[in-house]
């Protein structure tokens, strides 16, 4: 996104459910957070599930990167960003991170295709979509 806007960020409070036997987070669940947080940016650009399914189209992912550095434990309030990096024809780069005050759990790189909902085939972003990224983030080559 352009040096103006702050981060995007997703409060998550670690439930016992997302814990293994020894108390810390699973390491698969930090993707569902990401997931919860890229799904929260796209509604607050006006993208919400339900009205991009009334559309006919949905994102899903396509490549997914991370990097565990720590954990989390039972009962801390992480911050989980959210950032369109790059935006191409038909997806989007996210970047991501998990944060504990202030320090850096786990990042990842998340590219969404835009599909559409019945055929699941590719498709060129949404007109809405690509208006409000223009001058936010790096073209894709």
């Amino acid at each position: 996104m352009s040096g103006n806007e702050p981060d995007f960020s997703l409060p998550v409070r670690i439930f016992y459910e997302d814990t293994d036997a020894g108390g810390i987070v699973y390491y698969v669940n930090y993707l569902k957070f990401m997931e919860r947080a890229r799904t929260e940016r796209l509604r607050s650009l006006g993208f919400g599930q339900r009205a991009l399914l009334e559309h006919g189209f949905m994102f899903v992912v396509r490549d997914a990167q991370i990097n565990y550095r720590r954990s989390a434990r039972l009962d801390d309030l992480v911050e989980v960003t959210a950032n369109v990096i790059k935006a191409g024809r038909a997806s989007l780069v996210f970047q991501q991170s998990v944060r504990l005050e202030g320090v850096e759990l786990c990042s990842g790189r998340f590219t969404i295709a835009c599909v559409d909902s019945e055929s699941m085939k590719p498709m060129a972003l949404p007109d809405a979509c690509r208006q409000y990224l223009d001058g936010r983030v790096v073209p894709e080559d």
